[in-house]
């Protein structure tokens, strides 16, 4: 991870860029702190899950035991047996 200060990075633009589309996380920072983040519009979009993937997790899901009760029950179970 890299970070410039906002002056640097008006400064060096072009180059964050190029740092981000390489993979790089580029930090834009104001008096220390990390304001903004520059990072490629590729890896953005590649970080979506796909339909296929979503449609397996839900498959393995609902493979999986059934615990007899869904989870609000439970807690509100286990809200009223602990006033």
């Amino acid at each position: 991870m890299t970070s410039y200060s906002i002056a640097k990075a008006k400064d060096n633009l072009s180059k964050l860029i190029d740092e981000a589309l390489a993979g790089e996380e580029v930090m834009i920072t104001r008096h220390g702190k990390v304001v903004a983040e520059i990072r490629s519009a590729e890896a953005t979009v590649a970080g979506h899950w796909s339909p296929e993937f979503i449609d397996e997790i839900a498959a393995r899901a609902k493979s999986l035991p059934s615990l007899g009760e869904n989870a609000a029950d439970i807690v509100r179970r286990m809200r009223d047996e602990n006033p």
